[in-house]
């Protein structure tokens, strides 16, 4: 995603002179060229989120289309209030980029891991969030939302969803039909989702944006009110949006994700994956258990 992330923003640098790309001092290897093309409106500002977040914000007063892009705990964790007043309050147009999705950059510790992100963007109202499942995906959505007239945030991460659907932005997809329960895929959980479900007779609505979030597709697929949220995040993220949207129907609601608490071992994400249970198997356990109840 990465790369594609470099492709896509050279593309809407070429062809909308509004675009102004700030870095953190990361992807400025990927973005040589466009530095040399572009030099009035790509910046390397360095490690001050911060202080990076509140320029975009004034750029954006005068009629630009910042994208910000850095590491994600540094991008949303450290300069959250300003992205909370900068441009939440003030209702401000721009596109957030992280990468390191949860704990992708593993081997670094938990210094580099954010898998609270989701969770804290969302609870500023009107920013939408954005987990794209794979490259394609990302550049369909970021092209089709940079110039929104809200800020938008784009996880980006280093696994992917297998498929690639034709998504549009706010707007889930029904992947398989069943009975005995729904599934709800976010972005590069897919993958797993679709090996644990194999021969079982379930619903899987894939959700690509978290927010907003599509309520009409998860209340015309969840008829037997049993509900599997698998988030590639701090689990449970969705659960409020879930409940709500299915209220006043009795819900059974179980949730596969990040464990809330500090990872801190060393190793690759995969090992990290594995210790934790977010693994198609443990899916298959939580779906055959909700299934069941």
């Amino acid at each position: 995603m990465r790369k594609q992330f470099v492709e896509t923003v050279t593309r809407l640098l070429e062809a909308d002179d509004r675009v102004v790309l700030l870095l953190g001092d990361i992807g400025v290897f990927g973005f040589r060229a466009a530095f040399e093309r572009f030099p009035d409106r790509v910046y390397n500002i360095g490690i001050l989120e911060q202080a990076t977040i509140s320029l975009a914000a004034g750029l954006a007063k005068t009629g630009l289309l910042p994208i910000v892009h850095t590491i994600a705990p540094f991008l949303v964790e450290r300069a959250l209030e300003q992205i909370k007043v900068d441009f939440g309050y003030q209702r401000l147009p721009g596109s957030f980029v992280s990468v390191g999705a949860s704990y992708d950059y593993a081997a670094l510790g938990s210094t580099h891991h954010c898998p609270g992100d989701v969770q804290v963007l969302t609870s500023i109202p009107g920013i939408g969030v954005v987990a794209p499942g794979n490259a394609i995906e990302f550049d369909r959505l970021l092209g089709q939302n940079y110039h929104a007239d809200h800020a938008t945030y784009y996880r980006l991460s280093e696994k992917d969803a297998a498929i690639d659907f034709p998504t549009s932005f706010g707007k889930a997809e029904l992947v398989c039909n069943g009975a005995l329960a729904t599934v709800i895929a976010v972005g590069p959980m897919l993958r797993l989702v679709l090996e644990a479900a194999k021969g079982l007779d379930v619903n899987i609505l894939y959700y690509s944006t978290v927010a907003p979030f599509d309520v009409e597709s998860l209340r015309a697929h969840s008829g037997t009110g049993k509900i599997l949220l698998c988030e590639p995040y701090y689990e449970g993220g969705l659960s409020r949006e879930v409940t709500a949207a299915l209220w006043p129907r009795p819900v059974l609601l179980r949730s596969v994700g990040v464990p809330r608490k500090f990872l801190t071992n060393y190793g690759h994400a995969d090992q990290h994956s594995a210790a934790i249970g977010l693994t198609s198997t443990h899916i298959r356990q939580e779906l055959e258990t909700l299934i069941n109840a």
